[in-house]
């Protein structure tokens, strides 16, 4: 099992409006991909940057699904949130293996 992270910080004036956006449109989209089997987003606490920052899991099977969503998918959704909320937000992506 792997995980895709992104990680983003948000800022104060647009906060509200992001975290709504990306529970009822942009998460739903990304699973609607059918590359993920499962996601959740948490909110980094003590973090010393201004702003907000969240850590958004989506749970992955094979390395093909994360290829094949980074591939087909990935652009056009990044773009879609870089458009809405232009210079608003910083963020990262890793990639998590899960070890049980």
């Amino acid at each position: 099992m792997f995980i895709y992270n992104v990680t983003v910080n948000i800022t104060d004036d647009v906060h509200d409006e992001w975290v709504s956006w990306m529970k009822e449109i942009h998460i739903p989209e990304v699973m609607k991909s059918g590359c993920f089997l499962d996601n959740q987003m948490v909110k980094v606490l003590y973090v010393e940057d201004e702003g907000h920052t969240y850590s958004v899991q989506y749970k992955f099977l094979e390395m093909v699904d994360i290829e094949r969503y980074q591939k087909e998918h990935a652009p056009t959704l990044q773009a879609d949130h870089t458009k809405k909320f232009k210079d608003k937000y910083t963020a990262f992506r890793t990639l998590l293996q899960v070890i049980d």
